[in-house]
């Protein structure tokens, strides 16, 4: 039987036999559905841990010098209990990193923490609060819509003014203009000088409740009681840069601390590129183990498929017995029932890709976790389906094709 007519033919069976086709090709459209959707939210979290977690949070072309990592774990030889017998930061620290820096180099102190913030008669509210120097807004690339930015001569005289996000402004300044305003920040006065264009949120973390004022300032002992720094920002021109002003700044450090050569850094310096090695371990085993369900649902498919399969083959024996009379081979039974069995399970791929898209997407609407749908997992999926078929179909076809003519004309 010529390809397109045995595709025909499967076609029309399921036309046909609508609820047994449905039951039939149920296991296949789930196992494709869930695979569609994990693979779309997964690559859609890796799209957007790049070029928002990575940019916004940590920075492009930056590291921080700070006491632990923050994004990352420190190692497998590294307990709870050694960080915490880490130095803390403090200006020597920095200032000693500092002069270690290649020229054409920023950096800046980064204390950050939620505290109250009250103002203009509205009810308090938990803000990110920052206590960090001019550059900040630099290398966040932080544009300005209302105001200005606070300056280095204002970080210098630790003048209490503050830039505030979005939020922020529209919760403590409704439908008025925020400059010039006071904002208390755990009871001390900061003068607003600007507001901070719409960030927008990263997993569902807005990133538009930010008000940030002079490191110099009392800010930065309500974030940081003893008085320590928390990390320095550094942030460089280019990557090859990067890597050399992080050198730079672990031999000041080891040196500072008379760290000995065999001895392991009691501080840490971590880029958005260690960030996402980290991600990209935790996104492998996100694969596997949300590939899991749809393995046992391709499984149960493709045994159903098998079993109606067998049906097809028992109620179709006559018409077997015929095709061998009028000439057919062994080849082109077996070739027959295994292009049927595809077709079934290629249709039931089909179903599952769509409605793994429209689960994804629903996901992504309910949710904070995006979704972007791969067109090779589409291919996969695709190609999978028709792998399940032929497998599921072996056996059945192997069967009808070893059937004896005459006893096959025998068959009522």
């Amino acid at each position: 039987m010529p390809l397109f007519d045995a595709i025909r033919l499967a076609l029309r069976q399921i036309a046909v036999q609508k609820l047994k086709s449905f039951f039939t090709l149920l296991g296949v459209m789930i196992g494709v559905m869930f695979l569609i959707a994990v693979v779309s939210i997964v690559e859609g979290m890796s799209d957007y841990v790049e070029n928002d977690f990575a940019g916004k949070l940590i920075g492009v072309n930056t590291f921080t010098f700070r006491r632990a990592n923050e994004f990352t774990p420190d190692g497998d030889d590294v307990d709870w209990r050694e960080i915490q017998r880490r130095p803390r930061l403090y200006r020597a620290d920095i200032e000693n990193v500092r002069s270690a820096l290649p020229s054409g180099v920023r950096s800046v102190v980064n204390n950050e923490n939620f505290l109250y913030a009250t103002g203009s008669g509205a009810r308090p509210r938990q803000v990110q609060a920052v206590a960090t120097e001019a550059d900040y807004f630099a290398i966040k690339k932080f544009g300005i819509t209302s105001g200005r930015a606070f300056s280095t001569q204002e970080v210098q005289a630790g003048r209490r003014v503050i830039v505030i996000g979005i939020e922020v402004a529209e919760h403590f300044f409704r439908g008025l203009d925020p400059v010039g305003r006071e904002l208390r920040i755990d009871g001390t006065p900061y003068e607003v000088v600007g507001v901070i264009e719409k960030q927008g949120a990263v997993f569902g973390f807005s990133l538009d409740r930010l008000a940030i004022a002079p490191w110099t300032t009392p800010l930065h002992r309500a974030i940081r009681p003893r008085g320590d720094i928390e990390a320095l920002l550094v942030q460089t021109q280019s990557d090859d840069q990067l890597r050399d002003a992080m050198e730079s700044a672990r031999e000041a450090v080891r040196s500072f601390r008379r760290l000995p050569p065999g001895r392991a850094d009691n501080f840490a310096l971590e880029t958005s590129g260690s960030a996402l090695e980290f991600f990209d371990g935790i996104k492998q085993k996100m694969v596997i183990f949300g590939t899991a369900l749809p393995a046992i649902g391709l499984v149960v498919g493709a045994m159903v498929i098998m079993n109606i399969m067998l049906v097809a083959v028992a109620e179709r024996t006559r018409e077997i017995g015929i095709r061998k009379a009028l000439g057919a081979k062994r080849r082109d039974i077996l070739a027959q029932f295994l292009i049927e069995s595809a077709t079934l399970s290629l249709v039931g791929a089909g179903i599952g890709i769509g409605l793994g898209i429209a689960l994804a997407k629903l996901v992504a609407v309910l949710s904070p976790l995006p979704a972007s749908v791969a067109p090779w997992s589409i291919g996969a999926a695709l190609t999978l389906g028709v792998g399940v078929g032929i497998v599921a179909g072996m056996y059945p076809a192997s069967r009808a094709s070893r059937l004896d003519p005459i006893t096959a004309l025998r068959q009522e």
